[in-house]
């Protein structure tokens, strides 16, 4: 497998974020018009203005054109281009999110509403991907916990489980069988309450684009980038824990906790080193992602190379 610096598109193959806001404004005036049926509702900003967090790595930033240019979104292709080519048949508004299973506050909410309450603040953190490549993206969002506290999990709330929107019609990769859809991913309670564990809903001040996961998505720093699910769209407190995707698909290859581990290889590569999308040469891979200090006691007395 080949490893890319800079990802291979063109500027006339993916969707350039002056041109998203171009939609947005003609889905504005187009709903003034009363002819929106067939396009979707109007697409508000998420946010205006955020607060800097003290969370920030001060690592070189990846360049937003690599980040939005360069993604894993199986919904919309395998290839790591793919997702900014096809991404523009997500609609991303009007957009629900499911709560339920144990809390006290299940339901169907709006997202606007969903996000009323939160403060949203930049976080600049490493992510890095199970196949070798990494970047640092300044994610705009808020801490997951504020979400959970709302909903009032109850005693028996042991895991968090949350899974992508499922419409062939507009994630036209859910047409193929490449895993079990809709994509599902899953966090330890204490995992998902820990302040560094974050929905984002934006990157480089900017609204998410739909190749990055749009309308909001998980980040989880010190793991490998395919537990940061996108596009959510349900959200489960359950007292098992969930069976995520690609553990279903591959259990030998990917665990349900896929901490970054340099010490525990893929059985088709090694993870001891990484390369920075925008770098030639490749560093050293940090266990927990560099973040040892502030989560590695989550897993205190656990075989992390069994449970991978």
């Amino acid at each position: 497998m080949i490893f890319l610096n800079k990802p291979e598109i063109t500027d006339n193959e993916v969707t350039d974020y002056s041109v998203y806001k171009k939609r947005r404004q003609f889905m504005k005036t187009a709903a003034g018009l009363g002819i929106v049926a067939t396009t979707g509702a109007v697409i508000k900003p998420l946010f205006s203005q955020s607060n800097s967090s003290s969370f920030s790595t001060d690592e070189e930033k990846t360049d937003y054109k690599d980040i939005t240019r360069y993604c894993n979104f199986y919904e919309f292709g395998t290839a790591k281009t793919d997702p900014a080519k096809n991404a523009h048949t997500l609609v991303t508004s009007p957009w629900t999110i499911d709560i339920e299973g144990e809390c006290d506050k299940p339901g169907t909410y709006d997202l606007e509403d969903l996000l009323k309450p939160v403060s949203i603040e930049e976080r600049i953190y490493r992510f890095r991907c199970v196949e070798g490549w990494s970047m640092v993206i300044p994610w705009m969002g808020f801490p997951l916990a504020e979400l959970i506290k709302r909903m009032q999990p109850n005693a028996n709330a042991k895991y968090v489980k949350f899974q992508t929107l499922y419409d062939p019609d507009m994630m036209p990769g859910q047409r193929d069988n490449v895993l079990e859809w809709p994509y599902v991913e899953g966090l330890r309670m204490d995992e998902a309450m820990h302040p560094l564990t974050m929905i984002a809903t934006g990157i480089y001040g900017k609204d998410l684009l739909n190749q990055n996961g749009a309308p909001l998505r998980l980040v989880v720093p010190w793991k490998y980038g395919f537990k940061s699910i996108k596009s959510i769209a349900s959200i489960s407190f359950t007292e098992t824990q969930p069976y995520n995707s690609w553990q279903q698909s591959s259990p030998t290859e990917y665990g349900f906790y896929s901490n970054v581990n340099p010490d525990v290889p893929h059985p088709r590569w090694s993870q001891s080193k990484e390369r920075r999308i925008g770098e030639f040469l490749k560093r050293k891979t940090q266990p927990f992602n560099g973040y040892a200090s502030e989560v590695a006691s989550l897993y205190k007395g656990m075989d992390l190379k069994r449970y991978f």
